[in-house]
């Protein structure tokens, strides 16, 4: 899709929606450096300066954002955690994960992670790498996972309502990360989260750390897509067909059984 392309679309789309989509990735442009400049968050970003003037005044005015002691710096301060005061569901998602993933890597050795989404992303908040003597991360807790290029990113993105995926597309299609990227073209995610959901699991890109691969399912909530898990393997000691010939069914009963206790 062209520049030109994107420019036209985003016009198209409903104001309010292109602010809200605006307020996010300034936000996390933010929470990537202690301090930032207006020229790092517009090269960041690409909004426009008089845009993120404007949003850097109102995330002032809500006690999120301060400047950092020079004129054109500024920094988040801890208001920024208010947001999520009333968000508890990822200690509940853990606290049910947990001991079934840790017992199903006790039995098939290698890691598995839970993820949530967190704004454009999936958010690692438990793996049992610490259970696994197969794992080439000391830890992956707090990792930030591509919707569109790891395996548990898809799982999450494919098995989630149309509207939420197109409103995190509309997302990554601003996201300055290569492994964004995909969700640029729309025709090729489209086919790639038919895929996914005709056939109940998600893999990783495999230009995405190709040492070792992921698989990945999602984990339901009364028919609602909260979380998803994924397991890694070395790429050299498995295909991908095994993987799925021996592991699949049991990371969908893991899943079954999470959405269970859920």
């Amino acid at each position: 899709m062209t520049d030109t392309v994107q420019i036209q679309k985003a016009k198209e789309r409903d104001p309010s929606i292109r602010s809200v989509e605006r307020a996010i990735i300034v936000l996390r442009a933010l929470n990537q450096a202690p301090v930032s400049t207006l020229d790092a968050l517009y090269r960041l970003t690409a909004v426009p300066k008089p845009t993120l003037i404007r949003l850097l005044h109102t995330f002032e005015e809500l006690g999120l954002v301060t400047h950092a002691g020079r004129p054109g710096q500024y920094r988040l301060l801890d208001g920024v955690n208010m947001l999520n005061s009333g968000y508890h569901h990822v200690p509940h998602i853990v606290q049910a994960t947990a001991p079934i993933v840790r017992k199903l890597t006790e039995q098939i050795k290698w890691p598995i992670a839970v993820g949530v989404l967190e704004v454009d992303a999936l958010v690692v908040r438990y793996s049992t790498i610490p259970y696994s003597p197969l794992s080439l991360l000391h830890s992956s807790i707090n990792m930030r996972l591509s919707l569109v290029a790891r395996a548990m990113g898809r799982a999450y993105l494919a098995f989630c309502t149309p509207e939420e995926r197109q409103t995190l597309l509309e997302i990554l299609r601003q996201s300055p990360h290569s492994e964004d990227r995909l969700a640029q073209d729309s025709e090729a995610i489209n086919a790639l989260m038919d895929a996914t959901r005709e056939r109940g699991y998600a893999l990783r890109d495999e230009a995405v750390r190709p040492v070792s691969r992921t698989i990945a399912v999602p984990v339901m909530a009364q028919d609602v897509v909260v979380a998803s898990i994924g397991m890694t393997w070395f790429s050299s000691a498995l295909s991908t067909e095994v993987v799925i010939e021996r592991y699949l069914g049991e990371l969908r009963e893991a899943s079954r059984r999470i959405s269970g206790l859920l």
